[in-house]
């Protein structure tokens, strides 16, 4: 995954608009010096690149010492520069900081998916699109640098059909009658839904429903849906979801489904990156 230009010009922008008061108090000028930053404590690292790239475009030159994905040791160097005094300060912490937060995402992340998989071991772990506004481009980043895919984009990609919608069209019985039409006219996509209830979501799933994702139900209930579920032909994806975390996964993951779904990485504790600047 490529992160625009533009989008490491308006960072750099959005800390340092209109110069750097400090540094040019302080007649910091164009001297030769040096950054190092290096994790304090092991991690999945993400965002390297973008880093680099921050860097170089405040004239340094810069040494990944690894990529987006690696997982890492306390006291790891991931990154080390040389140029412009004045040019690595407008860069540092805006580099910094992009490492320590997709870092934490990252590193959350890749924990879900080595318990997850400890169990079923190719079982797909997914993160769903409640990543903060604004963000979303650099939460999918770190979300994949951990090991996970998207649940989904956005809504203009996919169909999942809530109960909030169901609310709104005469109830889940009103869309399971409507199934076979949903599906006519999406046929390059599968028609989802998002079931709280055991009843609801073997109901949508004898109607049709291609995948029915089951919402903060207990590893137990899931399990009894994808039983139940199993003899129906075809039989849908059943999927778990909500309140999926590093301790539970595990136990989710014997249930059967096909897929985690978690939104949990996203309010994951940042990584500590240890920055240090020298002359020279």
């Amino acid at each position: 995954m490529i992160l625009a230009d533009t989008l490491v010009d308006t960072w750099l922008a959005e800390d340092v608009p209109f110069g750097d008061l400090t540094s040019d108090l302080l007649a910091i000028g164009h001297g030769p010096a040096r950054i190092r930053l290096a994790a304090r404590s092991a991690a999945t690292v993400c965002c390297i690149e973008e880093a680099e790239r921050l860097l170089v475009r405040c004239g340094a030159e810069a040494r990944r010492h690894c990529a987006s994905g690696t997982a890492v040791v306390a006291g790891a160097v991931l990154l080390e520069a040389r140029g412009p005094a004045n040019g690595l300060l407008r860069a540092w912490k805006t580099a910094q900081t992009l490492i320590e937060q997709t870092s934490g995402i990252a590193t959350a992340t890749a924990r879900i998916v080595a318990a997850a998989r400890a169990v079923v071991p190719d079982l797909p772990v997914e993160c769903t699109r409640k990543a903060m506004p604004g963000a979303r481009a650099l939460s999918m980043r770190a979300v994949l640098a951990g090991g996970a895919g998207m649940h989904r984009l956005g809504l203009s990609e996919s169909v999942l059909i809530f109960p909030e919608h169901a609310a709104l069209v005469g109830g889940w019985a009103a869309v399971a009658d409507r199934m076979a039409a949903l599906r006519r006219a999406q046929p390059c996509r599968r028609i989802m839904v998002e079931a709280k209830t055991v009843a609801d979501a073997v109901m949508l799933a004898e109607a049709g429903a291609e995948v029915v994702q089951v919402d903060k139900l207990a590893p137990e209930a899931v399990r009894e849906i994808v039983e139940r579920t199993r003899p129906l032909d075809p039989a849908p994806a059943i999927v778990a979801a909500g309140g999926i975390n590093e301790h539970n996964a595990a136990a989710y993951a014997a249930t059967g489904s096909a897929a985690l779904v978690t939104s949990a990485p996203y309010w994951a504790r940042p990584v500590d990156v240890q920055v240090t600047i020298t002359g020279g």
